[in-house]
This record gives structure tokens, sequence and C-alpha cells, in this order.
């Protein structure tokens, strides 16, 4: 089984600039869903890695977050999919933590506890600061244009080798494409 980590909002659920600060604040983005029900049906272990910053800033707490979770879990799981396991950094962008993206803490965390190498997994974000981490960290940085990923990618300076793509339905294609296209007849 291979590893694929994602961030959350921009990726799997429209983002805010007022924070996704309830359940029902939570939307996901049309195709997404079915994007992470297909790579996991595709035999890969799905990992999210988010800021949540809205923590430190109380704007919800831990319980909140644990709930907003719950529905993108229950919403994954009707489709046939399953998130293993998400990561989370609750500090705000002035913190000194190793933890916040563009810092690599999370996704080395994600090493270590899954014991997965990151070089050659995917890390997929909306904003340079995802990008930035799955470099730093080793893995290989992919773009989508949902969320603030068309805003990152006009602003260029983004890491050498990211790969873009129109949303998370458009990644999940390609690895369903390539696994495909890499199988011995």
């Amino acid at each position: 089984m291979k590893l694929l980590m994602l961030d959350r909002d921009g990726v799997i659920n429209q983002d805010s600039d007022q924070y996704i600060k309830s359940p029902s604040e939570w939307k996901p983005i049309k195709g997404s869903i079915e994007a992470i029900a297909r790579l996991t049906q595709g035999g890969w272990r799905i990992v999210v890695a988010t800021n949540q910053s809205g923590i430190a800033r109380g704007l919800f707490d831990t319980s909140t977050l644990n709930a907003i979770h719950d529905a993108m879990h229950k919403a994954v799981t009707q489709a046939g999919g399953r998130i293993e396991a998400i990561f989370f950094c609750p500090h705000a962008a002035d913190a000194s933590c190793e933890c916040r993206k563009p810092k690599p803490g999370m996704l080395l965390e994600i090493e270590r506890r899954l014991n997965i190498p990151l070089a050659g997994v995917s890390f997929v974000g909306d904003s340079l600061r995802d990008l930035q981490a799955a470099a730093a960290a080793g893995a290989r940085p992919v773009l989508v244009l949902t969320g603030k990923g068309r805003k990152t990618r006009e602003a260029g300076g983004l890491p050498e080798g990211t790969e873009v793509f129109a949303d998370l339905a458009a990644f999940a294609a390609h690895v369903a494409e390539q696994r495909t296209e890499h199988r011995p007849a």
C-alpha cells in the first residue's frame, strides 16, 4: 500500500478566510470525496495534514475540530473511501512550532508514526506553504488549483518539480492512470 498526504482546506473542502469553525461550514469541493474514495479503492493510504490556527485564535476548540473531521470522515466513508489519519497544527502563525507548514514537522511526524519514508510520497496542497513543507520533508509537492491554488500558481516561486492539477479529482485520475500504465501485461 502506498501513502498520499492531503491538505484539508482548499483541497478537500471549500476554504474560507473566516476559517471553517463548525461542521455545518465544512463543504466538500465537488469531486473531492469521490477522489479520496477512488484513491482508497486503488490501494492508497490517505492522510490529512492541516494547519488549524483557528484553535490558537480561539475561533473553535479541539472538540469542534474533531466534529468537523467526523463530518469529513463520514462523507468519505459513505463514498467508499477512508482517511487513515488526520494530523493538525493548532498553533498561530507567529508561534515558533515545528509543526506549522511551511515547516516540515507535521509531515515528518507522519513519516515517523507510519514508518514510511516520504521520498516519492505526494503531498497535495493549495498554498505555497503546503508545497514548501512537502519539499522540506523530501516529499513530492502537488498543487491543486482549488482553494488558494490559482493565486499560488500565479504568484510563482513553486518548489522545483511541483506538479499542478485542476483539483483533487484530476490528481486522483492521474494517479489511477499511472497505476494502470505500470501494471505488467
